[in-house]
């Protein structure tokens, strides 16, 4: 196990960034947090000269020469007994003890080409899915893609959650394109949500005037919008109605959902409510992140005659499928996952993107898109300090 230098104790002391001396250096932020907290050393420059272009930074820096003295030797470090668990590899429990459980987000990461050439990466496997078949499919995702599906089929009241990089745009992409080799004949109605606000203060609200334009325009297009409200719902009606008369279904979906107002949330109750005969003739699918969710709650009285009818699935986070999501990505890029991260890199991604909240107990964040821009930062920094694969180490230095 790797410690950290004293080098970091100079940093803080002189009030200076890790982000600053990497600058100064002329490395990333990543190389210079594993070589001052890993003692990992990048595979360039060589390592006396990074030593002194450090050291004549920090002296540019009015650091003192008796400072500077054993900079680059470990720090003195004690370590506390924690519990071991009883799948994880030995080196995570010491490196639990140096970083806080609380999740880890980086912003959007890009894999560098000189990352692809180190691993043999002809393709980055956490690039968008070309079609269903790259779709990873655990048990859960395939509950939730069964119910996209089968509101469409039969006329049910919908409402797709999930946290930011979860999956929710993919899923949708998913339906269309199995929508598209249905034999039966399906319109499908998605309003633009292009600057869609709850409040009229932050944008614009989307309103059920604006579904109804949407609806009469994938509908029926040859017809004009009445100005009125009580034509404009009539008119809709009818279209809906002559539309299923020749055999056509008709779902609305709607993305950014939790950026809907309440009362227009209320009125999607009563366009799906709209029937011929027994049928209904529009599905409704609103998509959102968790705000979504937590407003769709049995104990929000201003949303009850919504809540009642209509149906909530989540998209969980991977938990226990990390290891096979991560398998299933680097197979789609002709890669095995042992050839570029070893067993204890993978359990460290689970330990940065998992934590303890005192008010919320256990919670994670180990989403698809937060799994990607982790590891690709970690790919980046293993091919600039030379590793053979991605270890405990790097994840957490990252």
């Amino acid at each position: 196990m790797m410690l950290q230098m004293r080098l970091k104790t100079v940093l803080e002391y002189a009030g200076l960034s890790q982000a600053e001396l990497a600058r100064g250096v002329g490395l990333s932020t990543a190389a210079i947090n594993l070589l001052v907290n890993r003692s990992k050393y990048p595979k360039s420059p060589e390592r006396q000269k990074l030593q002194g272009d450090v050291v004549e930074w920090l002296s540019s820096k009015g650091v003192k020469e008796e400072q500077l003295e054993g900079c680059f030797e470990p720090a003195e470090f004690r370590s506390r007994q924690t519990p071991g668990r009883c799948n994880a590899l030995c080196p995570i429990n010491q490196l639990l003890q140096e970083k806080e459980l609380t999740p880890m987000l980086l912003r959007k990461q890009s894999l560098k080409p000189q990352a692809k050439q180190h691993f043999q990466l002809t393709r980055d496997p956490f690039a968008d899915p070309r079609s269903s078949e790259d779709l990873f499919l655990s048990a859960e995702i395939r509950y939730v893609r069964e119910s996209l599906y089968q509101a469409t089929t039969f006329g049910i009241f919908l409402a797709v959650v999930g946290e930011s990089g979860s999956g929710k745009s993919t899923i949708r992409k998913e339906l269309h394109e199995r929508l598209r080799n249905d034999s039966q004949t399906l319109i499908v109605i998605e309003p633009y949500v292009l600057g869609m606000e709850e409040r009229e203060s932050q944008g614009r609200p989307l309103r059920a005037a604006d579904i109804c334009a949407s609806i009469l325009h994938g509908v029926a297009p040859e017809k004009r919008l009445p100005q009125s409200s009580e034509a404009r719902f009539r008119a809709v009606h009818e279209a809906l109605r002559e539309s299923y008369r020749m055999g056509n279904r008709h779902v609305l979906i709607i993305e950014e959902s939790h950026s809907l107002p309440n009362s227009t949330l209320r009125h999607l109750k009563r366009f799906f409510e709209l029937e011929e005969g027994f049928a209904r003739l529009l599905s409704v699918v609103i998509i959102g992140q968790t705000e979504l969710g937590e407003r769709l709650s049995e104990r929000n009285p201003a949303l009850r005659e919504v809540v009642q009818r209509m149906e909530l699935v989540r998209l969980p986070p991977l938990g226990e499928n990390l290891s096979a999501y991560l398998k299933h990505r680097f197979g789609l890029a002709g890669k095995s996952i042992d050839d570029v991260v070893d067993a204890g890199g993978i359990e460290a991604l689970r330990t940065r993107l998992q934590g303890q909240n005192q008010h919320k107990g256990h919670y994670s964040m180990l989403y698809p898109l937060a799994v990607h821009n982790l590891l690709t930062a970690a790919i980046n920094a293993a091919a600039e300090v030379g590793a053979d694969r991605v270890d405990a180490d790097i994840v957490m230095g990252v």
